[in-house]
């Protein structure tokens, strides 16, 4: 193997410069030529491939964003579509391709792999943290710091004010994200897709927290919640109790924007080196996870085959300290 490529795709997070970085370096340790592929599937398909050195990587890797952009491709979802994406890598000469992105992008790898025999290999890049066969995903950390950040500065407020605030914070269907940053925020209540809980659930809470003393709460919500999202809810606690003075803050895109942290940008460096051995290796169809501190190698399908969860116990955490 003397060529390879690597892109970014579905949507951002903190640490994919620093993923690219790694890889690029580390292949050029290795004595390979990379070739950067612009807005993912969509760049490989319309031949927006150019080649990346170790200079054009100096600086990126406490960079948020990506470098290489990153875009949705509907076209690649068609095997036309995978056809012209697979010939413009063999017109340079590509051979093996690291993917860093969530399940979705997976998914095109594993297509790429399976139909045209191309080496790939995928590095988990979401703030999600919801991808099976690996313990933590790249941007992970630097969002719930992010969402923690945002919690504590609104609780000042929801204190000075003696009001409830409900905050959302993203994560599509997973409750990891608003999990851990109501933890670490002191959340009086956390409500997470992967548990059911009612409105009514919640109001008897906030009433038994006003009982004990309480005068201002903080929930944290996380936006595939079967109730709706924080406004839908606030509204609902608004209608069906005394609760009427509240406030919502929805933190939205601020979790995927920023610098990453030091955790996001050793996980990235690190799974970048392993991605590129693997290649070496001869592996493909396969992705890189971290379980403990070991690196290893699982295939592309574990990824949406097996959903990463958090402990159910970090809930019942949340609710004895909420109190």
């Amino acid at each position: 193997m003397k060529r390879i490529g690597v892109m970014t795709s579905g949507g951002d997070a903190p640490g994919m410069n620093a993923a690219v970085r790694a890889v690029v370096r580390s292949a050029d340790y290795h004595g390979l030529e990379v070739f950067g592929i612009e807005r993912g599937y969509k760049g490989m398909i319309e031949g927006a491939i150019h080649p990346l050195g170790p200079r054009d990587v100096s600086g990126i890797v406490g960079r948020g964003g990506t470098i290489l952009h990153t875009a949705r491709c509907l076209e690649f979802m068609q095997r036309p579509g995978r056809e012209q994406a697979a010939a413009q890598l063999a017109k340079l000469g590509i051979e093996g391709l690291v993917v860093i992105g969530g399940d979705g992008s997976y998914h095109g790898a594993e297509k790429l792999h399976s139909e045209f025999g191309i080496h790939c290999i995928g590095m988990p890049g979401t703030i999600d943290n919801d991808i099976g066969g690996t313990d933590y995903t790249i941007g992970f950390d630097t969002a719930i710091n992010t969402a923690m950040e945002a919690i504590d500065r609104i609780r000042d407020t929801a204190a000075s004010h003696d009001r409830i605030f409900f905050i959302e914070v993203m994560g599509r269907s997973s409750g990891y994200v608003a999990m851990i940053s109501g933890i670490a925020g002191g959340a009086e209540d956390i409500l997470v897709p992967e548990k059911h809980t009612s409105v009514d659930d919640l109001i008897e809470r906030l009433r038994n927290g006003h009982k004990r003393g309480k005068k201002s709460s903080i929930i944290v919500i996380a936006e595939g919640h079967e109730s709706g999202g924080a406004t839908a809810i606030a509204a609902q606690v608004a209608e069906q109790s005394e609760f009427k003075d509240n406030r919502v803050t929805v933190i939205g895109h601020l979790q995927r924007g920023g610098a990453p942290t030091a955790f996001d940008r050793v996980l990235a460096s690190r799974m970048g080196v392993r991605a590129v051995e693997a290649l070496l290796e001869g592996e493909s169809g396969k992705m890189v996870g971290v379980s403990g501190q070991n690196m290893l190698l699982r295939p592309l399908a574990e990824a949406w085959g097996l959903r990463t969860l958090f402990d159910p116990g970090l809930l019942r955490v949340a609710h004895v300290l909420g109190v």
